[in-house]
């Protein structure tokens, strides 16, 4: 993944997505995602956590993410 709004957002079968709508909205997500994880992490660092073990629970996080229906 690259930086916000660069990223190349590929469909089930590999194909970039070409949908204006769905791009714009992907890409607000991906910002919105984006500024909430960098709060949660230096809301953290200024609690005094450590910033790998941050890290660590963003990507536990990510990892448990499910498909709907699943």
């Amino acid at each position: 993944m690259s930086s916000a709004g660069m990223t190349i957002w590929r469909d089930r079968e590999g194909q970039p997505i070409g949908c204006v709508e769905k791009l714009r909205v992907l890409r607000e997500n991906e910002a919105e995602v984006r500024q909430v994880m960098q709060d949660a992490f230096e809301d953290a660092l200024l609690m005094g956590v450590a910033p790998e073990e941050m890290r660590s629970v963003l990507e536990q996080m990510v990892a448990a993410l499910r498909e709907p229906g699943s």
